[in-house]
């Protein structure tokens, strides 16, 4: 198979999508039933709707338990919201000015090291008892140590940071056919995505190895649906099959997708989310100048050695500022210092 090409594994799981569609239906539609007071169905109209949304789920198990193996892992995790009726600073109350997704990427073969890594960490920072690393509840010297045991780590970081002053109010219509409220989250994911993909793929062809699939684990949060996350995803993929994708400065490697390799998982549950928790809220202290957030770039300098590169920059690859061009952010000169610590270059 010439590179560039989908992997068998990864191609034509449209009739898979409509599966899971179909099986989610089924159920929202069944519980209402099943529960009615009323003789609104009769018994055994009842039980066959009860047959059919069995054959559904277990086809559906059936294509999921059949999942490809993966090569990469990426861990994916958010700082801030993705709110955008009202924004803070130009609101005085609202949404955070900030939304920050970051992914951590791991070999397959290193994730079950990752316990060890993250027990390793805690030790290093004293921290005592089964309790999760979790960044926000670190004292600073914590912070320092916990960074700095991060960036020794063999795996590579991305963080994608979008300033959300110039989109406050502001609607997509075409994406929220597709994506409901969350359709500004799913942009940012794309973008995150796009990077991501890149770099693994690019890793497999160097190896001049084939078929490496990239699984994603999201770190889950109140209020998101990750099948809409999923289905956004599916129509990128037809829109880029069909040459209609309306972004094309960079794409998203779906050769190293397939959309059974995801899942949302709680952070407590899950090591890799705990190390994608750090990245993500270290970059977001070092972009967050506003109450309550105590403003400090320092951690996120400790992740340069894991932040990953394209052609020796850091600058919109593994750190990727939004809008585009910066300048639309109006950031403050203390906003700026972490971009420019990564390569970035503001002028007047």
């Amino acid at each position: 198979m010439a590179w560039g090409e989908l992997p068998q594994a990864a191609a034509g799981h449209n009739h898979l999508v409509w599966i899971a569609i179909l099986s989610a239906l089924a159920i929202v539609g069944l519980l209402p039933i099943l529960r009615c007071k009323r003789r609104i169905a009769t018994w055994h109209s009842r039980i066959s709707m009860m047959i059919c949304s069995a054959t559904i789920l277990k086809c559906l198990y059936f294509f999921m338990s059949n999942a490809p193996s993966h090569y990469y892992v990426a861990f994916i995790d958010e700082a801030g919201d993705p709110g955008l009726n009202t924004v803070r600073p130009i609101d005085k109350t609202g949404s955070t000015e900030w939304l920050c997704l970051g992914a951590i990427v791991v070999k397959a073969t290193d994730e079950p090291k990752i316990g060890g890594w993250v027990s390793a960490i805690k030790s290093k920072a004293e921290i005592k008892g089964p309790v999760d690393l979790h960044y926000r509840n670190l004292p600073d010297f914590r912070k320092t140590i916990v960074c700095s045991e991060l960036a020794k780590l063999p795996l590579r970081a991305f963080i994608l940071t979008s300033n959300k002053k110039n989109m406050r109010r502001h609607r997509n219509p075409r994406a929220e056919r597709y994506s409901s409220q969350q359709w500004f989250y799913n942009f940012c994911l794309r973008l995150l995505c796009e990077r991501v993909t890149q770099f693994c793929y690019e890793h497999a062809r160097s190896q001049r190895a084939d078929g490496r699939l990239l699984k994603l684990v999201y770190s889950e949060r109140g209020g998101h649906s990750y099948g809409q996350t999923i289905a956004y995803h599916e129509l990128l993929k037809n829109q880029a099959k069909a040459g209609k994708l309306f972004l094309t400065k960079r794409r998203i490697y779906w050769e190293v997708l397939d959309w059974r390799l995801a899942e949302a998982v709680s952070h407590k549950s899950c090591d890799g989310a705990q190390l994608a928790d750090i990245l993500t809220s270290a970059f977001y202290q070092a972009v967050d100048t506003l109450p309550p957030t105590k403003w400090d770039n320092s951690f996120a300098k400790l992740l340069r050695p894991v932040m990953a590169k394209e052609n020796g920059s850091y600058m919109n690859f593994g750190v990727a500022l939004q809008p585009t061009p910066p300048s639309k952010g109006k950031l403050t000169d203390q906003q700026k210092e972490i971009f420019e610590f990564y390569g970035y270059a503001f002028f007047p």
